[in-house]
């Protein structure tokens, strides 16, 4: 009887363990691709870029899609498994609850949607299951599938979280409904350059929009750009060969090349407003990379 009493309890203790797993969503780097379709698809990019101090508490900062003004802040408890955004505006912070992972099976949460085209008072959504699935890293991610509940007369829409990853439609949309067709659905998500979760239905492949910011850097080489012209100037370029300027979604939109100058201008007046990454190549793999914003 006492054997059997210790196996119970050892059982006990590996489901409790188990169940006690939680996969965080923020680490170093983070970077997630929104894809929507009207006539053709479209691959938006968002990233964490960097920490920052707001009332003791350590946040990552959103950066790249419209979360360029970085005031975009994300925090996790990661004891609570739960992640907040906090809106900086001067002389006033609003955090606002996004995810709770803890929920259970039938429990339920007042979604807000700060800053989305979703109503940023969603209602109440309940939990309605949660299925354990792998994804491209081989690691099992819980996913949690919400559905408004029976007085919420704001939703009419499901809800789709990954443990990990957050919504499978904007991130600061926890209520918002995941549609390649409608605001835009999560197609591609990288944790630390690895690629942790693909959805190919719209787009051929995943391809990480920040990795040319791996590549060996030239020394010396600064980027400016003053803030009344739609410009932007490389400086200490003399072993610069040629400059390339891509866009978030990684597509190429302008080239330079270089002849030994010492100040590469760069023009920005034709590019619409966002974040762009300016590669500058020298001899053979050295290479340098800048993020500028217009």
């Amino acid at each position: 009887m006492k054997h059997l009493t210790a196996v119970v309890v050892f059982l006990a203790l590996i489901v409790q363990g188990y169940a006690q797993t939680y996969t965080p969503m923020l680490g170093n780097l983070e970077e997630w691709h929104l894809t929507t379709c009207y006539y053709g698809c479209l691959n938006d990019v968002y990233f964490t870029d960097g920490d920052t101090l707001v009332d003791g508490k350590t946040y990552k900062i959103l950066d790249g899609y419209h979360y360029i003004s970085r005031t975009f802040l994300l925090r996790e408890d990661i004891q609570e498994k739960k992640v907040y955004l906090n809106l900086k505006a001067p002389g006033h912070n609003q955090e606002y609850l996004l995810y709770d992972f803890s929920l259970e099976v039938g429990d339920s949460i007042h979604m807000q949607n700060p800053i989305t085209p979703f109503p940023e008072d969603g209602g109440y959504f309940i939990l309605d299951s949660i299925v354990a699935k792998p994804l491209v890293n081989g690691n099992l991610h819980d996913f949690f599938y919400l559905s408004p509940s029976p007085s919420n007369t704001i939703s009419t829409w499901n809800a789709v979280w990954v443990e990990g990853l957050g919504s499978l439609s904007m991130i600061t949309a926890p209520g918002g409904h995941p549609d390649f067709y409608g605001v835009g659905q999560i197609s591609c998500f990288f944790k630390e350059n690895e690629l942790v979760y693909t959805d190919l239905e719209v787009v051929d492949e995943c391809v990480s929009a920040l990795s040319i910011a791996e590549e060996q850097a030239l020394e010396g080489v600064i980027l400016f750009k003053p803030t009344s012209e739609a410009v932007c100037y490389l400086k200490n370029t003399a072993r610069v060969k040629n400059v390339e300027v891509y866009a978030i979604q990684g597509n190429m939109v302008k080239t330079y090349s270089n002849d030994g100058n010492d100040l590469v201008r760069l023009d920005l007046e034709n590019l619409q407003q966002g974040l762009y990454f300016v590669l500058a190549k020298g001899e053979g793999s050295e290479k340098r990379v800048f993020k500028v914003i217009k």
